[in-house]
């Protein structure tokens, strides 16, 4: 029997969380500004969801929309803050001007992690060499996590990669868990799971209100069930 699946949902707040976890998360991805697809939220917002909830929490590490690092020296600074208001687990990734991963400014922000479990997020679906990356980010400590959705359109369109990326799981370069997200639907988890992932990311599927909804405990439910592999009940809000 194939083990329990991870599934992180976003959260913007306490009351987010809360939802989350009544309704079968596993993990907590933290963030603020979704508009500008997640930056880092306030430590005082990291405390309050601490507060809140007793499962895992990986907090955004990202200043601006888009994948460029922008000041690197200030990333490290709030990663030092995260650190110091009790955060250990984080997401980041940054790619440079040629689309390829920015590895010094990776590298500057994992120093300051302290061998803490961390996400390179979906600047991997916006690389020019997906390979190539992973492989130069391989060995990086603390690192255990890729969020892809196989493509920088959707997990639509990622599918076949995602695919290929699972079957090579254990190679140098692809030993981290594939955690999928980005335009991830119910009807695509049956295919991920024969293919062997065990990771799943949403956001706006955890909100039927949309983003300025909170998220709802029933709609984590429906997939928490699916990714156990019950039959989907119809989500009642």
């Amino acid at each position: 029997m194939s083990k329990r699946a991870v599934l992180e949902v976003i959260a913007l707040d306490a009351e987010d969380a809360v939802a989350a976890q009544a309704g079968g998360a596993d993990r907590l991805e933290l963030v603020t500004d979704i508009a500008a697809d997640g930056l880092t939220p306030q430590a005082a917002t990291f405390t309050a969801i601490r507060a809140a909830v007793d499962i895992s929490l990986r907090v955004m590490l990202r200043l601006a929309d888009g994948f460029a690092a922008g000041d690197v020296g200030r990333l490290a600074g709030v990663a030092q803050d995260m650190r110091a208001a009790g955060a250990d687990e984080f997401v980041l990734g940054f790619l440079d001007g040629e689309g390829c991963v920015d590895l010094a400014a990776v590298e500057r922000v994992v120093a300051e992690l302290d061998g803490c479990r961390w996400t390179f997020h979906r600047a991997i679906d916006h690389t020019a060499d997906r390979d190539g990356l992973r492989k130069r980010l391989d060995g990086l400590p603390g690192l255990d996590t890729i969020l892809t959705a196989g493509s920088a359109a959707g997990v639509d369109d990622g599918l076949p990669t995602l695919l290929t990326e699972a079957a090579r799981g254990g190679e140098p370069g692809y030993e981290q868990q594939l955690l999928v997200g980005g335009g991830l639907r119910l009807d695509h988890v049956p295919r991920l799971r024969t293919a062997g992932i065990d990771a799943f990311h949403i956001g706006g599927a955890a909100r039927p209100g949309g983003w300025d909804a909170p998220v709802s405990a029933a709609a984590v439910g429906r997939w928490r069930r699916v990714l156990d592999g019950s039959t989907p009940q119809p989500l009642t809000l």
